[in-house]
C-alpha cells in the first residue's frame, strides 16, 4: 500500500523479529577487488533475488550513487587569467566552504562568524562564481576586469559516483540485501534462493566469492555463543546433582529427564504450529533447569524412605503419591504464569511460552512415572 501511494519512495516495513538484530533478513556478500565487477555480479544476484514472490524490496551497497560536480579547467584560459590550479581551488574552497570573518559575543561565549556564498546547491550559481584574477602590474585599484566567472575557465558537469565503497574483513564487498513479507521465515526464503542459485549459478571471476549473511548468520552466531557455555553448565550441574543425590546413577536419571524435557519443549512448539526460531531455543535451554526440579524432588523423597531404598514397589508408590500434590501444584502455577504470553498475538512471545510450558508439563509426567519406574529398576539391578 505504501509503495502504491508513494512510488518514488523506498519504504520498508518490518515486524518485530525473533533472535538477534540484523540489517536485512536475506544478505548476499560478494567480495572482490574491482568495483565495476562487483556491481555487475551484484546486479546478476539481485535479478535472481527479485524473482522470489516473498521478496518485497532489494538493495545493493555499491549501487547507491551521489551526484558529484566535476570542473574541467582549460589550461590556456587559466594561464591568460594569471591563475593556477592551486589558486582556483583555494578561492573555490573559501567561497563555498567560507572563511572566518570575525566573531560575535553571545553573553559570555564568543561565536565565530563564517562568510560564504549563498545558493551553494545551485549548479548554475556555482558555475557563475566570480574568481579574482591577477591584476595588471600598474593597476592601483580593483576593477570589474579583475574578476572572471568560473565557467569562463572550463566546463562544469555532474557525474554519478559511488556514494561509498563498503568493506568486509578488509575486502571490498557488495552486499545485496533482500527484505521479505511479514510472517515469512527468512530461513525458508534463503533456502529457496540458494536452490535457485544452484539451478542458475552466477558466473564468478577468479578472486570473487559469494557468502550469505543476514538473519541466518546472526542466528548461527547467537546459538554458537549460547552453546559455547553449555559445557561449563553441564559440568556444574552434574557435580551439584552427584553431591546432592550421592549417586552417579541417580544423577544420570536427572540427565535423561533434562534431555527428554528439551525434546518435549521442541515438540510442543511443533504441535502448536509455531516456527522454530531463536526464542524457542532460548525457551528450551532455560526450560531444563525448571523441568528437572520435579524429578529431583521425587528422587530426594525416595532416598529418604528406607523401604523405597530397598526397592519395594509399594513404598515407592506411597512416596510418589505423597509428592504428587505438591508437584502438580508447582507445575500448574508455572504453566499458568505463561498464559498471558500465550494469549498475546504474533509469533514473538507465544513460541517461548509454549516451549517452556509444554516442556514443564511433560517433565512432570516424567517425574511421576519415569523416575519411579527407573528408580525401581536401578534398585533391582543394583
Amino acid at each position: 500500500e505504501i509503495d502504491n501511494n508513494f512510488p518514488n519512495v523506498r519504504a520498508i516495513v518490518r515486524q518485530l523479529e525473533q533472535g538477534p538484530p540484523f540489517d536485512a533478513p536475506i544478505e548476499v556478500r560478494i567480495t572482490g577487488q574491482n568495483v565495476v565487477q562487483l556491481q555487475n555480479i551484484g546486479e546478476a544476484v539481485r535479478s535472481q533475488l527479485v524473482q522470489l514472490d516473498t521478496i518485497t524490496h532489494t538493495r545493493a551497497s555499491l549501487n547507491e550513487t551521489l551526484p558529484r560536480a566535476k570542473f574541467t579547467l582549460k589550461e590556456e584560459a587559466v594561464r591568460l587569467a594569471g591563475l593556477d590550479y592551486g589558486a582556483i581551488a583555494q578561492q573555490l574552497n573559501q567561497t563555498l566552504e567560507g572563511i572566518q570573518g570575525g566573531s560575535i559575543l553571545e553573553e559570555t561565549e564568543e561565536l565565530p562568524v563564517r562568510v560564504r556564498v549563498a545558493d551553494r546547491s545551485n549548479l548554475n550559481q556555482i558555475a557563475a562564481l566570480p574568481l579574482f584574477v591577477k591584476p595588471a602590474s600598474n593597476a592601483t585599484t580593483t576593477s570589474s576586469n579583475d574578476w572572471t566567472p568560473l565557467n569562463a575557465l572550463g566546463n562544469l558537469t555532474l557525474k554519478p559516483e559511488v556514494a561509498k565503497i563498503t568493506h568486509y574483513n578488509g575486502e571490498r564487498v557488495n552486499t545485496i540485501q533482500g527484505f521479505i513479507q511479514a510472517g515469512v521465515l527468512p530461513a525458508t526464503v534463503l533456502s529457496e534462493f540458494q536452490q535457485q542459485l544452484q539451478t542458475n549459478p552466477v558466473p564468478l571471476a577468479p578472486g570473487y566469492n559469494i557468502a550469505f549473511g543476514g538473519e541466518a548468520e546472526e542466528r548461527a552466531d547467537a546459538v554458537g555463543n549460547l552453546v559455547s557455555t553449555i559445557g561449563v553448565l553441564v559440568v556444574l550441574t552434574v557435580a551439584t546433582l552427584v553431591l546432592s543425590l550421592g549417586s552417579f546413577k541417580l544423577a544420570g536419571l536427572i540427565g535423561v529427564v533434562a534431555i527428554a524435557s528439551f525434546g518435549l519443549g521442541l515438540f510442543s512448539v511443533a504441535l502448536f504450529g509455531y516456527p522454530f526460531g531463536f526464542n524457542p531455543i532460548i525457551g528450551t535451554v532455560g526450560l531444563i533447569g525448571v523441568a528437572i526440579n520435579d524429578s529431583i524432588v521425587v528422587l530426594a523423597a525416595l532416598n529418604e524412605n528406607p523401604q523405597a531404598r530397598l526397592g519395594k514397589p509399594q513404598a515407592i508408590q506411597n512416596v510418589v503419591s505423597q509428592s504428587t500434590r505438591h508437584i502438580l501444584t508447582t507445575t500448574f502455577t508455572t504453566m499458568i504464569g505463561f498464559v498471558p504470553l500465550l494469549l498475546t498475538r504474533g509469533e514473538f512471545w507465544p513460541p517461548l511460552a509454549v516451549a517452556i510450558a509444554g516442556g514443564v508439563g511433560g517433565a512432570t509426567v516424567l517425574a511421576l512415572f519415569f523416575i519411579p519406574s527407573a528408580y525401581l529398576l536401578l534398585k533391582r539391578w543394583g
